[in-house]
């Protein structure tokens, strides 16, 4: 089969490689799309997959086209998209649910071999079987709307407050639609771009802000009448974002930190005093899994998306390139003067 081969440090190849075939509890799913999600870019630009020459990606959805001898729930036909995560479901943190935090897991596309490949074979129990009425492009946005949700699980969110999406990504504008979906009274998404911020306005926002405004912090006080916000969730995970978060959070507020940092960061005293002061409540959210695997997010994405109540929209799609062209895709990641708004897709 063909496949995008990454050999770090920017070489993506398009390559023959070995087809792989499923055996006992494994299904072999023929791949129709695969989206490029932010933690594929130091992976394949740098060095930070667990090994190389590696097939990366996980956000990919496609149909299974072959069973292992003793799969019984998933059949050669069944629409799928793939769950990324294979934890051990052996260890106490798994046992108690907590399956992101199992200290063997491994994950599709990082320390396994993913799915910017026609084919990927997977455990039975990590494919999510699409109803008709869910398109592959949808599939392929599951994990990162899972992961929206499982931060307001995990910031212990209730419905009636105010909330302040930071970084207004894929992650971002799900989180948004999560946020009107479960009741809240105003949800405003504050990024930079404002070209890119069009898209969250779109899907729902209450108000969006742009940090490129110089008296954008002013504004956001405004809008709360100066007592700041209820419920924050930073989706971004940049050193200026982090440190706006802090700045954001109401007294007694719920903070969730959702981005992954690739840089050191650092809170000067009167920054970090923010905390102290304020007695915010901060928490981090990692994936999106629960018992039973692969949890309630990925059920309630699959009934929102069906019902409609979460929007899925073509401009969530930066660009949508073949997949024999992979290695172009991770250049424009590459070039700095090229502003990427949403996830690339690539398409077999």
């Amino acid at each position: 089969m063909k496949a995008a081969v990454c050999y770090g440090n920017g070489v993506v190849k398009y390559e023959e490689i070995p087809t792989p075939v499923p055996s006992g509890q494994e299904v072999r799913v023929k791949i129709k799309v695969c989206g490029i999600c932010g933690s594929d870019i130091p992976r394949a630009l740098h060095t930070s997959a667990h090994y190389y020459p590696i097939v990366l990606g996980h956000e990919c959805a496609g149909v299974v086209d072959a069973v292992g001898d003793a799969v019984k729930d998933v059949r050669v036909g069944d629409r799928v998209c793939v769950i990324p995560l294979l934890p051990c479901h052996h260890c106490e943190r798994c046992q108690a649910g907590n399956y992101a935090l199992c200290q063997a897991y491994r994950f599709v596309g990082s320390s396994r071999q993913g799915g910017m490949a026609e084919q990927v074979v997977v455990p039975a129990a990590n494919v999510y079987k699409l109803p008709e009425e869910i398109s592959f492009e949808q599939g392929a946005l599951f994990e990162p709307a899972t992961v929206a949700l499982h931060a307001f699980y995990q910031n212990n969110y209730q419905p009636g407050g105010t909330v302040a999406i930071v970084g207004g990504g894929t992650v971002g504008v799900f989180a948004l639609q999560w946020a009107k979906i479960l009741g809240c009274k105003k949800v405003v998404v504050i990024g930079r771009d404002k070209e890119h911020l069009k898209l969250s306005e779109k899907l729902g926002a209450d108000a969006v802000v742009s940090t490129q405004d110089s008296s954008f912090k002013q504004h956001l006080l405004n809008i709360t009448d100066g007592q700041g916000f209820d419920y924050v969730f930073e989706t971004a995970g940049s050193t200026d974002t982090l440190k706006h978060t802090f700045e954001l959070a109401a007294p007694k507020a719920r903070v969730c930190l959702v981005g992954t940092p690739s840089q050191p960061v650092t809170f000067s005293p009167a920054e970090w005093m923010q905390l102290n002061r304020k007695e915010f409540y901060l928490t981090g959210s990692w994936m999106s899994y629960a018992a039973p695997f692969p949890g309630s997010a990925w059920k309630m994405t699959e009934e929102c998306f069906v019902t409609g109540k979460l929007k899925f929209d073509e401009e969530m799609f930066f660009r949508k390139i073949p997949l024999s062209k992979a290695s172009s895709a991770f250049e424009l990641f590459a070039d700095k003067e090229v502003k990427i708004r949403g996830r690339i897709l690539l398409v077999v």
